[in-house]
């Protein structure tokens, strides 16, 4: 178990992670991503709505950390059946992407965290970004890849809710 006493923090992704792939084609132009965005997304109907009462009974504090930034109050917390979370703060998205890359969002989770123990669930995770985390977060933390394909499964909840437990064990 954690020696932390406080209850850890879980960071969401949305696209790859609660809205899969499954083989659209993605946004390639700001314009294109701000209506991909939009509750009128036809991808959308892809977001596993059961994954709200899951993640929502998940022993931590959810939080967005997505591009979607609190657009994903307005579009996704609904269609979860969520209330709205907060969003970390997260720097603009860089184009620097590859398995020798940090994640442009790595170091802002770190900082978000601030030692509390956290989860980053998302379809981007590398092993550079574990390393970096391991060395520069002092709690303890799970970083859970997602296939993008399919995005967040039940396995995949199964294993958040394992670690969590460890982490913050329900009386």
């Amino acid at each position: 178990m954690s020696e932390s006493t406080e209850c850890p923090l879980l960071f969401l992704d949305v696209d790859g992670t609660l809205l899969p792939y499954g083989g659209a084609q993605l946004p390639s132009t700001p314009e294109e991503w701000d209506r991909w965005q939009r509750p009128d997304n036809p991808q959308l109907a892809r977001v596993v709505r059961a994954h709200g009462p899951r993640l929502s009974a998940l022993p931590c504090e959810l939080m967005w950390a997505t591009a979607w930034m609190h657009d994903a109050n307005k579009v996704m917390a609904p269609l979860l059946g969520i209330p709205d979370l907060p969003v970390a703060p997260l720097p603009e998205p860089s184009g620097e992407r590859g398995p020798g890359a940090l994640h442009w969002k790595t170091r802002a989770l770190v900082e978000t965290a601030a030692g509390r123990p956290f989860a980053w669930v998302d379809d981007e995770i590398g092993d550079v970004d574990r390393a970096w985390v391991a060395t520069h977060h002092r709690g303890a933390s799970l970083l859970h890849r997602v296939n993008s394909t399919t995005g967040l499964t039940p396995a995949d909840l199964t294993t958040l809710d394992d670690w969590l437990l460890r982490h913050w064990p329900v009386p």
